[in-house]
């Protein structure tokens, strides 16, 4: 039941939450108004400076051109024409050699707010640069933070280092650092992103049409995100999927991340 406030003699409500169609709670202000649940004690966040993150099959380095630019060049540059094109369709740029890659991820973390890292396979036996993704549009404020400019070598691809690179981040922004919001954006024709995103746990959120020009053509922008809930709900998940009793003898998976991230937030 409401009762009234001593100061206005306005209906207080139930302070339980109630939740909109789309699943999110809110509640019912003094004025009987719906309004978002308090978020107490909320301070900006630190950001995600440049830093390492390893994991068992992987390690994550901020860049640096004077380590990385020679090695990460050659991986993303590496295959037929064909498939070096199709590696960069959905990306802002083509570079073509090491200089413009050096040129583009300095370019990058000179860029307010972003934090390019370059992912490191460890699980090898020795230690071989394979791909690259940036800590973006970073909004310390209210808690946001967006993983972008993701690029994998042929080897990296469907890897389980490509995935704990991702949880990685992923972990490192929410639990680490306290950010509310992890955010994902691809092209919306960009299928094999948008199917990554759902399979690591994303949540996709909609489109937003004629969002950006790129490469002289237009890109309607895929938007997908988690929250921290999220991610602590996901981080069983990922705890069950990187665990190397998940994979038999010729590293077959025996549980699907897709499986343990839908189940994990209650999508069937």
């Amino acid at each position: 039941m409401s009762e009234q406030t001593a100061e206005t003699g306005a209906p207080v409500h139930d302070p339980q939450p109630l939740t909109t169609p789309e699943g999110l709670p809110y509640r019912v202000d003094a004025v009987g108004r719906p309004v978002g649940l308090p978020v107490d004690g909320w301070t900006p966040r630190e950001p995600p400076r440049p830093q390492t993150l390893t994991g068992r099959y992987c390690r994550l380095e901020a860049w640096d051109a004077g380590r990385h630019a020679e090695a990460l060049t050659a991986v993303l540059l590496a295959g037929t024409a064909d498939e070096v094109e199709i590696r960069w369709t959905y990306l802002f740029n083509r570079p073509t050699r090491t200089a413009e890659v050096v040129a583009w991820l300095d370019g990058l973390a000179a860029t307010p707010g972003t934090w390019p890292m370059v992912l490191v396979v460890t699980d090898g036996g020795r230690d071989t640069v394979e791909g690259t993704a940036t800590f973006m549009r970073t909004d310390v404020a209210h808690g946001a933070v967006e993983v972008g400019s993701i690029v994998y070598s042929a080897a990296l691809q469907r890897s389980r280092a490509a995935t704990e690179a991702m949880w990685l981040m992923a972990r490192h922004a929410v639990l680490d650092l306290g950010y509310r919001r992890y955010e994902w954006k691809c092209d919306a024709l960009n299928a094999p992103s948008r199917a990554a995103a759902a399979r690591l746990g994303f949540t996709f959120e909609g489109v937003f049409r004629k969002a950006v020009v790129y490469k002289g053509r237009n890109r309607d922008t895929a938007w997908f995100a988690m929250t921290d809930d999220d991610v602590r709900a996901l981080a069983p998940a990922y705890e069950a999927w990187l665990d190397p009793a998940n994979f038999d003898a010729d590293g077959v998976q025996r549980t699907s991340l897709s499986r343990l991230t839908a189940a994990a937030l209650g999508r069937g």
